[in-house]
């Protein structure tokens, strides 16, 4: 079951050639149970599992995958529902209506979608959070989605409003980015049934800006069918990494903690409360993002000058959630930029060849140099001190 990089496409492995559930990442029965890990001051080991077995192969890193998705759930996003009942939907003109029916309960909500001037149909797209706030190259649609239509995000009283609460009930375990992230998936299940809306539902992008880049983020290692994924200044909660955004601000600096994110808004479950004001704790941490969304293409895109969305929490997380792809053989499908001197969520022309080449080498099927890792800050990381684990050859 090696790995291996088929052009521009997704690669095969053992979890995408199983039917999709749904969910996150495909099920495989042959894995153990999943298992609460116990918590860890450094970053957690992607390649431990919970009952503390190394992962030494790529079969075993699916089964490693589906435990994370799990832990995630658990300890940070709440439940993601699988496959509702029904999921129809009708293409007119530059909108796509999409109607959603379980347990007697349904709802509709709509996208609209820009189609590029030129390229081919069907054409590869990106999902945009709200709006678009990267550039999106010739040859690929837009998609923007009003994700607060699916869960509203105004401040903590936000908890349970929103077609996916409509439809689950009020008192359902997702957080706001789980219901996103549920809504992306059934804008993909409408794609792949209507034809029509001439969208390849095989090359789909997923983006968004600051607490919608949380949400991208959140996305794309919620659903296997995302090609790549495009995290833009999500920081904490998202990019960042709980236990270096606590060491971040235990030196002094003003950064978005686990105990602070969750007196703004819902983003977060019920259940993660337990844990902020020790993230050590965690089961998981978010360089364990990256785990999910791999070997699929990641772009990583923040900005060195957002102190408060953990510059250094960020770039360390990242520089962690790396090791993964590289263990998979396939570094180059993840990227992270961090380039400052713009405003928040301005994409500067620097990092434009770069998000050319992800867009061209897993939306386009092109060739691309995608080899970046880089940040314009002097920022240290010390690998020895987060990362004690060993990285294994899977591919």
């Amino acid at each position: 079951m090696l790995l291996n990089l088929i052009s521009a496409s997704l690669l095969a492995v053992p979890a995408l050639a199983l039917p999709h559930t749904g969910l996150g990442v495909s099920k495989r029965q042959d894995c153990p149970a999943p298992g609460q890990a116990a918590g860890a001051t450094e970053l957690p080991d992607p390649f431990t599992n919970s009952a503390g077995t190394p992962i030494t192969t790529a079969a075993e890193f699916t089964c490693r995958q589906q435990e994370l998705f799990q832990l995630f759930q658990d300890s940070e996003l709440g439940e993601k529902p699988g496959a509702p009942e029904s999921v129809t939907a009708s293409a007119s003109g530059n909108g796509l209506t999409i109607n959603v029916s379980n347990g007697g309960s349904s709802i509709s909500f709509s996208v609209s979608i820009s189609y590029p001037s030129g390229g081919s149909e069907p054409y590869p797209a990106i999902i945009a959070y709200g709006f678009p706030s990267i550039p999106v190259p010739a040859g690929v649609a837009t998609i923007t989605f009003n994700n607060d239509d699916i869960a509203a995000q105004q401040n903590t009283g936000s908890r349970g409003r929103g077609k996916f609460y409509d439809l689950y009930g009020s008192d359902h375990t997702a957080s706001a980015m789980t219901a996103w992230a549920w809504g992306v998936s059934r804008i993909i299940d409408a794609l792949e049934a209507t034809p029509n809306a001439r969208i390849n539902p095989e090359r789909i992008g997923v983006t968004g800006c600051s607490r919608n880049g949380k949400g991208a983020f959140i996305a794309g290692a919620f659903d296997e069918r995302v090609a790549l994924t495009l995290p833009q200044e999500s920081g904490s909660g998202g990019s960042a990494c709980w236990r270096l955004s606590d060491e971040q601000k235990r030196q002094g600096q003003n950064v978005q903690t686990a105990s602070q994110i969750i007196t703004e808004n819902v983003w977060f479950s019920r259940a993660f409360e337990q844990y902020v004001n020790d993230v050590t704790q965690l089961p998981v941490d978010h360089h364990e993002l990256a785990a999910l969304v791999a070997p699929r293409g990641l772009y990583v895109i923040e900005n060195t000058d957002m102190e408060w969305l953990g510059n250094w929490s960020c770039y360390g997380c990242m520089v962690a959630g790396h090791k993964i792809y590289e263990a998979l053989g396939v570094p180059d499908n993840m990227g992270f930029s961090q380039v400052g001197g713009h405003n928040h969520c301005q994409f500067p022309g620097a990092q434009n060849e770069e998000l050319n080449a992800f867009i061209t080498k897993f939306l386009l099927d092109g060739d691309a140099n995608t080899a970046v890792m880089r940040t314009d800050g002097n920022l240290q990381f010390d690998e020895a001190q987060w990362c004690p684990w060993e990285v294994p050859t899977l591919a």
